[in-house]
């Protein structure tokens, strides 16, 4: 699953328009224009249009500006600039989808369960320990993929 694909299926799930998503970028620290959302949300049939990757930076700013958006600024909290590497790429698109939906891990285990996975509390918690630790867990693209789908139908259904 691309970065581009995380876009495009968060956008439609949270109902985010062009507008609303240079906003989100810009709280996440990155300054886009129209044109470049229309490039990051196109698809590769789309032969009009110009495509752009969106690279794990732009992909982390903005989670980082959709917690922003969704929960406000945190006065005391440490910015979020973590280093993303390939292989905890889906752990920290979780993480921070978690953070900026405020779901607990019921809500979590009801978007997983809605998008077609059960998963137990323990399978949950072990993605989102910290790297060193021994019951660590990394996420595949699969997880991703159905939790997206999962709060795609939460929201898009009420």
């Amino acid at each position: 699953m691309t970065n581009n694909d995380v876009l495009r299926r968060v956008r439609y799930a949270l109902r985010l328009n062009d507008f609303t998503m240079i906003k989100i970028f810009k709280l996440g620290g990155v300054t886009l224009t129209n044109s470049d959302i229309s490039a990051f949300l196109a698809k590769e049939e789309d032969e009009n249009i110009e495509q752009k990757r969106c690279n794990n930076h732009l992909l982390n700013s903005f989670l980082n500006g959709l917690i922003i958006y969704k929960r406000g600024k945190q006065e005391n909290s440490s910015e979020l600039k973590e280093k993303v590497e390939n292989k905890t790429l889906n752990n920290l698109i979780l993480k921070k989808l978690k953070i900026a939906l405020q779901f607990r891990s019921e809500d979590m285990q009801e978007a997983f369960k809605i998008g077609g996975i059960d998963i137990s509390n323990s399978e949950l918690s072990a993605i989102f320990r910290r790297e060193e630790h021994k019951n660590h867990r990394v996420a595949g693209d699969k997880y991703v993929r159905v939790f997206l789908k999962g709060i795609t139908k939460l929201f898009r259904e009420r």
